[in-house]
C-alpha cells in the first residue's frame, strides 16, 4: 500500500496533462479573441460593398 501511495505521488503524467490542458486553453481564448475583431471587421466590410452594388 505504501509503495503504491508513493508511485502516484511521484507520477508526472497528471501534470503534463494540465500543462496541455492549460495550453489549449491559452490557444482557444486567443482563437476566440480573434475571430470576433475579425468578424465585426468582416461583417462592415461586406454592408460597405453591400452598400456599393445598390
Amino acid at each position: 500500500m505504501l509503495n503504491a501511495m508513493r508511485r502516484f505521488f511521484h507520477e508526472e503524467d497528471g501534470a503534463a496533462a494540465i500543462e496541455y490542458a492549460l495550453i489549449a486553453s491559452a490557444i482557444a481564448v486567443v482563437i476566440a479573441t480573434a475571430a470576433f475583431t475579425l468578424g465585426g471587421n468582416i461583417r462592415n466590410m461586406f454592408t460597405r460593398l453591400a452598400g456599393l452594388i445598390r
